[in-house]
């Protein structure tokens, strides 16, 4: 059995390894985060949410994550 291979990317600004061929809703789910209350942007360029399935992470991505927050 051969190990899973993974590429290190930054999110947010810090490094992280994910498993090679990861997708952006992928990334998330590793997260434990909700599509819905997350903004991605993708090496510079905001993410549709219907999109993040389709949009495949390579070493040494940016991924930027920005929370909604809720109150009043």
């Amino acid at each position: 059995m051969t190990a899973a291979t993974t590429i290190d990317i930054i999110v947010n600004g810090d490094r992280r390894s994910v498993p090679d061929g990861s997708t952006l809703l992928e990334l998330l789910r590793l997260l434990d985060l909700d599509p819905r209350g997350v903004v991605v942007e993708h090496n510079r360029t905001i993410v549709r949410r219907p999109d993040l399935d389709r949009a495949r992470l390579a070493s040494g991505d940016a991924v930027e994550l920005v929370h909604f927050v809720g109150g009043g």
